[in-house]
């Protein structure tokens, strides 16, 4: 199976690269697209024939980074293309194993193929070996690049967040599916996450910074308006922000900016404004 991959870089730390390791022996080429603004990082990048280091010196944005991988890999005749975060590694031989089950599938309708999430959320693991969810994150999937073609890739304005969530919506839509393999297990840092109690009832605060707040709020709009017909439930709870003000005012650093950019990504969403932040368009 010959397999291409992508880790979208972003001011990548020591332990980023290195995550690197636990799944370059598996590819048979990787991307490596660095959305770092004002850093080059070359000299950061494994020595290996393998690797090919792409760099535009500003931030394109997830989508933008993960579809000019794809179409290079198309281009080089790969069918079938590995998207890593960089803040994820396989455990040992995982990937292999990845493979070897995939080997043995009939993917016509199989649009992503993804492990387990191994994070910092409490979300307990299927005991099914094999199931099809709704969605998953993209790190660690392996995408069918037939069927990426057929969806015309990702959406380049929704720039970050909610990218993987319309993408799996996108493949439901059109009647393909997502296929886990509960029995891999990737290991994805999620960043700072913690729990809070209030009133006996546990919560989980993501703490993500005020421009990812921004986007999320536009995006998963975006995204229910597309697709509240086949996941009307999912879609709902995807832009409720009652839970998400609370958990701001109460636990969270940094809540004028942060309740600010809510109201700004509403607003940008109604003025169907897309794109990166403060941008023209």
């Amino acid at each position: 199976m010959k397999l291409a991959g992508v880790v979208v870089w972003y001011n990548p730390s020591d332990k980023d690269v290195k995550n690197i390791q636990s799944y370059i022996d598996e590819l048979d080429k990787l991307y490596i697209f660095d959305n770092s603004e004002k850093k080059d990082n070359k000299n950061k990048v494994p020595t290996s024939k393998k690797i090919e280091y792409i760099s535009k010196h500003e931030n394109l944005g997830i989508a933008t980074a993960l579809n000019l991988a794809a179409v290079k890999a198309l281009d080089e005749g790969y069918l079938y293309l590995l998207t890593m975060d960089q803040d994820s590694k396989f455990k040992k031989d995982d990937l292999k194993k990845m493979k070897d089950l995939v080997k043995t599938k009939d993917l016509s309708k199989i649009g992503i193929i993804s492990p387990w999430h191994k994070t910092k959320l409490r979300i307990e693991k299927p005991q099914e070996k094999i199931d099809y969810p709704l969605d998953v994150m993209t790190s660690g999937n392996i995408i069918n690049l037939k069927i990426y073609k057929k969806l015309k890739g990702f959406k380049d304005f929704l720039f970050i967040d909610g990218v993987d969530i319309e993408y799996c919506l996108h493949l439901k839509k059109e009647g393909y599916k997502i296929m886990r393999l509960n029995e891999i297990e990737l290991d994805h840092d999620l960043g700072d996450i913690f729990y809070r109690k209030f009133f006996n009832k546990e919560f989980m605060c993501d703490n993500h910074n005020y421009l990812r707040i921004y986007y999320m709020t536009r995006n998963y709009r975006y995204i229910r308006k597309e697709y509240r017909d086949i996941a009307p439930e999912f879609c709902d709870i995807l832009v409720k922000i009652k839970g998400l003000i609370f958990k701001i005012v109460f636990y969270e650093k940094d809540k004028y900016r942060k309740l600010r950019s809510i109201v700004l990504g509403i607003r940008d969403y109604k003025r169907k404004k897309y794109g990166k932040y403060g941008s023209e368009g």
